[in-house]
């Protein structure tokens, strides 16, 4: 296996068992500096292309998860309505990693130990790919959001 050959993420083989088209892109990694924004600049992507992960608790659903463009700060009260709550939370970071399967700067919507009811803000659509993390720190999952939406089960909004 040559050095330049990318591992493959779980996140990876749940799509290739769909037959859904996706590229790994690795990024270099800065563990003081997690942001979508320090991910789309080493990428030199647009930022509005480059999504994050964020897990919720719903006062009345449980669990959700939402996926936003990076520079944006989640409204709490546009995400509890359109979960059906009336109020929610993000959830603790200690919490991810046994809810999820993942870290923080590696949580992809693909592939958690369990499916969450999923919502991806509306501006996905608006090109004709974006990023979202591939399962692990250092490496971003470039997706048509047609695709993302279908693996996901998720629901297009507005969430700020």
């Amino acid at each position: 296996m040559g050095k330049d050959k990318i591992a493959k993420t779980n996140v990876a083989r749940l799509l290739d068992k769909d037959k859904i088209h996706y590229e790994l892109v690795p990024y270099e990694v800065d563990e003081n500096d997690l942001s979508c924004i320090h991910v789309a600049k080493t990428l030199g992507e647009n930022i509005e292309q480059v999504f994050k992960t964020l897990v919720l608790h719903g006062d009345k659903s449980g669990y959700f998860v939402c996926v936003v463009p990076g520079e944006n700060e989640i409204n709490l009260k546009i995400a509890a309505k359109v979960s059906g709550n009336k109020k929610c939370d993000l959830i603790h970071v200690k919490e991810l990693l046994p809810l999820t399967g993942y870290i923080r700067g590696g949580c992809s919507p693909i592939g958690m130990k369990k499916h969450f009811p999923t919502y991806i803000h509306q501006t996905c659509n608006d090109f004709p790919y974006i990023f979202v993390s591939a399962g692990v720190r250092g490496l971003q999952l470039k997706i048509a959001p047609a695709d993302l939406i279908a693996v996901c089960h998720a629901e297009t909004c507005l969430l700020f």
